[in-house]
């Protein structure tokens, strides 16, 4: 076996096998990509939803195009601004440990020390060794290490609220854009159905992306999308027809 490699394949300059995020920043990524895939799943489900809703009362094109476009602005906004407060206090909440840490470590390094290396010690280590892995740390960066022993936090890792708000809306902004065109282009008698289809095939995709990046079974993840996406169009096609028959609306 040669330098660089183990049983189960090549090793990375970060210790890890090769196509594992075991580093900080690669989950980091892999995490904004699942959030993006499943922003585009819900901007999929809601507009088509309401397009296909206002479907079953009406075939006329401007209704339906007024009502999809509006779903797709205020769920874009609806996203964006829902991810930028969610991501802001997480955000605000590392930022304040991280000033915390770089206080203590300023005010009681030795304590800090001792601290550091009885969490290496929970982890199995023997006093000494626990000792020296903790000494070495500091002394290369005490920072880092408390961050990451403590808190399992990067400080080079804190997320921009803003960031995850565009990307938040521009997924949600991209899913919509399908079911709005599925119903759009074809002939009035084949809207619903190749909105229905089109919808369809695009969660099976989701799903399957979804799970292929968090490691689960694609086969479940596209069955719970697709099924769930199909009682959603369902649900909203009948309570179109049901308040156009009425006369309700």
């Amino acid at each position: 076996m040669t330098s660089g490699q183990s049983a189960t394949g090549p090793i990375s300059p970060d210790g890890g096998h090769s196509g594992e995020p075991h580093t900080g920043g690669v989950a980091q990524r892999l995490n904004w990509l699942r959030a993006g895939v499943l922003g585009a799943n819900d901007g999929i489900v809601s507009v088509a939803a309401i397009v296909v809703g206002v479907a079953g009362v009406t075939t006329a094109t401007g209704p339906i195009l007024t009502a999809g476009i509006a779903g797709l602005v205020g769920g874009a906004i609806s996203m964006a601004l829902g991810e930028y407060v969610s991501v802001s206090s997480q955000s605000d909440s590392e930022r304040a440990l991280i000033a915390k840490e770089r206080r203590e470590l300023q005010e009681t390094p030795e304590e800090e020390l001792d601290e550091l290396t009885g969490l290496y010690r929970a982890q199995g280590l023997s006093e000494a060794t626990a000792r020296a892995v903790a000494v070495e740390l500091t002394a290369h960066d005490a920072l880092a290490a408390h961050l990451s022993a403590e808190l399992h936090i990067d400080e080079t890792d804190v997320v921009s609220p803003w960031h995850a708000a565009a990307a938040s809306a521009a997924a949600f902004t991209i899913g919509a854009i399908l079911p709005m065109l599925a119903i759009l282009i074809p002939p009035e008698p084949l809207r619903v159905p190749v909105t229905f289809v089109s919808v369809l095939v695009a969660l099976a995709i989701t799903g399957g992306v979804s799970a292929t990046i968090g490691g689960s079974s694609r086969r479940r993840a596209i069955l719970r999308v697709v099924i769930g996406g199909a009682l959603a169009l369902a649900a909203t096609y009948c309570v179109g027809v049901l308040l156009g028959v009425s006369g309700v609306v």
